[in-house]
């Protein structure tokens, strides 16, 4: 039973061939199979591998003596990144692999990255790095679902401490592949974005509501990896719609704050899905709690929401930045958009006699959003904030109007 599970276990074998050789016992010890890809450009393994670094070269329209003629270590590995994905993929659609893990440096890493980023969500991706959750790792690169384990004191050969590290992580790819319940949306799903129900409460009517329509209903964490989440899902065709209230990562990355990357608020509108936009909390940017305020928004009311993140009001002319940057991103769209504007406000400490409630800065925005809205957005604007109930009512109207028009399918 559990022994029929095969796992990817790549890396550069001429350099870290100690190291992936402890990874693979560790899983065949705990009755997994392992398929072996060397990513490697200028060595050999000791061993050959299951898949050579000259079929990733190949695999990447190039040849390893491209790789290595290239004289560039950066050149070199972007063509086994690209080689590796594409394997990889292959492997699992074929059957043959059932989760990866990937072993590396900065540059195993950056090739981490692509080879997990090709494998469908619900397939175990694990990376061992000596650069586990660093801020060079940009969210926009980084797999819905993957998991990371730092590479502590393994930098060159094994030793008592960095076989901790890995053979945590050969026990944890080789369980989630045996445990994993791979997403088989056998109803019809809704993308939602939001923040905790402090900030945001919509999704606590509209789920219930969504579901008793037949569909599933999946909601975002909009601070960064969350968003990143979100735009994968939904540029893969993952949802029937989406409800994107919480665009906030759009003025995050305009401002300095906790960026889910330049494409937020893209990929469903290029892959057609009928998208349902409200603004909440766009009037915010969230910066990591614990470090100097960014110097850009030094000097402003901010809400310290834990010691972890910490949130920044914009200022008006700020606000109509965001509006005419959200129109931006929704005129790309090519399916049906609705954008709700609540004129009461967009999160709950932006109500009247709210701690962050700016009505100038609000009345900014309204502004801005009714001029620079494009011909293709359907505008709504609902004289409620975005936590009342009209809000939600005004939502599911529209959901049900597209429903019954095939707009969104069942």
């Amino acid at each position: 039973m559990s022994g029929e599970k095969t796992i990817l276990v790549a890396g550069t074998w001429d350099t870290k061939d100690d190291e992936l050789s402890y990874l693979s016992e560790v899983i065949r010890g705990q009755g997994g199979q392992v398929l072996s890809m060397d990513v490697s450009v200028l060595g050999d393994p000791k061993v050959p591998t299951d898949v050579s670094k000259q079929e990733v070269a190949e695999a990447a329209g190039s040849s390893i003596q491209v790789a290595i003629d290239s004289g560039n270590e950066n050149t070199a590995m972007q063509i086994m990144g690209a080689g590796s994905a594409r394997l990889a993929f292959d492997l699992w659609r074929a059957g043959r692999i059932h989760g990866v893990i990937v072993l590396g440096g900065t540059m195993g890493t950056d090739l981490a990255l692509d080879l997990c980023g090709a494998l469908p969500l619900g397939v175990p991706k694990y990376v061992v790095s000596t650069v586990a959750f660093s801020p060079l790792l940009p969210p926009e690169r980084i797999p819905a679902d993957v998991q990371m384990i730092l590479w502590a004191g393994g930098l060159y050969g094994l030793n008592d401490i960095c076989k901790a590290s890995l053979s945590q992580a050969a026990g944890a790819v080789l369980g989630a592949a045996r445990a994993v319940e791979t997403p088989r949306f056998e109803r019809p799903m809704v993308g939602m974005t939001s923040f905790g129900k402090t900030v945001l409460n919509y999704m606590v009517a509209l789920k219930p509501a969504l579901e008793a329509r037949g569909f599933d209903v999946a909601v975002f964490h909009a601070t960064g990896m969350g968003g990143r989440a979100f735009e994968s899902l939904a540029g893969a065709g993952a949802f029937a719609a989406v409800m994107d209230f919480a665009p906030q990562e759009v003025s995050n990355h305009l401002f300095g704050g906790l960026s889910a990357g330049e494409g937020r608020m893209t990929h469903a509108g290029k892959a057609s899905v009928p998208q349902m936009v409200a603004p909440g909390c766009y009037d915010l940017v969230d910066f990591v709690g614990w470090q100097e305020m960014p110097t850009a928004l030094q000097g402003r009311e901010c809400h310290a929401h834990n010691r972890l993140l910490t949130a920044a009001m914009l200022e008006a002319g700020e606000r109509r930045t965001v509006a005419r940057a959200i129109c931006e991103k929704l005129a790309g769209a090519t399916g049906p958009v609705a954008f709700f504007l609540p004129t009461g406000g967009c999160n709950e400490w932006d109500r009247a006699g709210g701690e962050l409630h700016d009505a100038e800065g609000l009345a900014a925005f309204c502004d801005e959003m009714r001029g620079a809205v494009p011909e293709t957005v359907e505008l709504q604007e609902l004289p409620c904030h975005i936590n009342d109930r009209d809000f939600c009512e005004a939502v599911l109207a529209q959901f049900d109007a597209w429903l019954a028009a095939g707009v969104i399918s069942r």
